[in-house]
């Protein structure tokens, strides 16, 4: 088996797969790329038993055949080799030689047949989507997943699919995101839960466009197309949370304040608090806004007023500024509108205004005030 592809198309490919490969793997195969030649298409696959990613490319090659290249050697040595053709020849023993302009290496491949073999979109029920609506769906609600292995259903997001648009909800029990398209629709109300890796690759594997993807989804798979990229994830088999429940039906005060000066002083601000609980409180006024957060152990203390537009009765109340934070970066508009209604009852925080067809709610958790 031999074939000619330029290095820099080559590492450009396996870049957006790389990521897949887990740094501790059970299987030592689980380690490699699998090469695939086919009428002079090349296909890569690199899988860690959950997530399968697979890109193609064009390469020059007169024969069929594949070998697994041991992944971590590869990526170093195209890193490092200027952009030219590179001719790989794979002898019967899966030995791999690599030859470029003014240099040979070799490295020893593994059996294909030894790679796991990925899973079929048997029953699966077909929906198409562009490709920003997904990256922003994930960048908004991303964050907000649980880290928590003990509750399986928290630590991916939950697409909830609707004949009239789809929602992305993730929680850590702590904060909420609910983000709504309503340009995207599906054949039959369903539902799923994707972890977060997967994810956390696709949104780095898929430009930011208006492309097309093919998404697809059977009991236990979600299979996504865009281009020559595949990636098919395992779903997390677990009952999401009703999350419902937990939005408040109706918080009467609305605070408006502009995001950039409220983001720039709560990381100011949130230097000086306790770093276990990362608390700061909001002290809120008709026309004022003041921030305070004190780490009792080291006597630190921070303090900070800003400007805003309030409606309601004084109040205090606090948060963890670590989530408020993040939660204003899922904000694309100048301003933000808090909702409250006592100190010890969820905070919303929605963007002051809304792209048509797009509707992003977030909720967060108070804290209980260090008096």
């Amino acid at each position: 088996m031999k074939f000619i592809v330029s290095s820099s198309s080559l590492l450009k490919h396996l870049q957006q797969i790389n990521g897949v490969i887990s740094a501790n793997t059970v299987l030592p195969i689980l380690e490699d790329f699998l090469f695939e030649i086919q009428d002079k298409k090349l296909s890569i696959t690199a899988t860690d038993l959950e997530t399968v990613m697979r890109v193609q490319l064009d390469v020059e090659s007169k024969t069929n055949g594949k070998v697994c290249i041991p992944a971590k050697i590869l990526m170093d040595s195209l890193k490092n080799i200027a952009d030219q053709p590179l001719t790989f020849s794979i002898d019967k023993n899966f030995a791999v030689e690599i030859t470029s302009d003014n240099g040979k290496y070799k490295v020893m491949g593994e059996n294909p047949d030894n790679f796991p073999k990925e899973p079929v979109s048997d029953d699966a029920t077909e929906f198409t989507m562009t490709s920003s609506a997904l990256v922003t769906g994930i960048n908004k609600s991303l964050f907000a997943v649980s880290t928590d292995d003990l509750r399986p259903a928290m630590t991916g997001v939950f697409f909830e699919l609707k004949t009239d648009g789809v929602q992305f909800v993730a929680t850590d029990a702590h904060r909420l995101v609910r983000y709504k398209r309503t340009d995207t629709k599906a054949s039959k109300n369903d539902s799923f839960i994707v972890p977060k890796k997967p994810l956390t690759l696709l949104k780095g594997a898929l430009p930011n466009n208006d492309d097309e993807l093919s998404i697809s989804y059977n009991a236990s798979h979600l299979f996504v197309v865009h281009g020559n990229i595949q990636m098919t994830c395992r779903l997390i088999d677990a009952r999401f949370p009703d999350y419902k429940v937990v939005i408040p039906a109706e918080n009467p005060y609305h605070l408006t304040v502009n995001k950039d000066d409220f983001q720039s002083a709560l990381r100011r601000v949130s230097v000086f608090s306790n770093k276990s609980t990362n608390q700061v409180a909001l002290s809120i006024s008709s026309n004022e806004l003041q921030m305070a957060a004190q780490d009792v152990d080291f006597s630190f203390e921070g303090n900070e007023r800003m400007g805003c537009s309030y409606n309601g009765e004084d109040m205090q109340i606090a948060f963890n500024a670590k989530f408020l934070i993040e939660m204003l970066s899922a904000a694309d508009t100048n301003e933000v509108r808090l909702e409250l209604s006592t100190p010890s009852k969820a905070g919303l925080i929605k963007p002051s205004e809304q792209e048509d067809g797009e509707d992003l709610l977030m909720l967060v958790m108070p804290l209980m005030l260090n008096n």
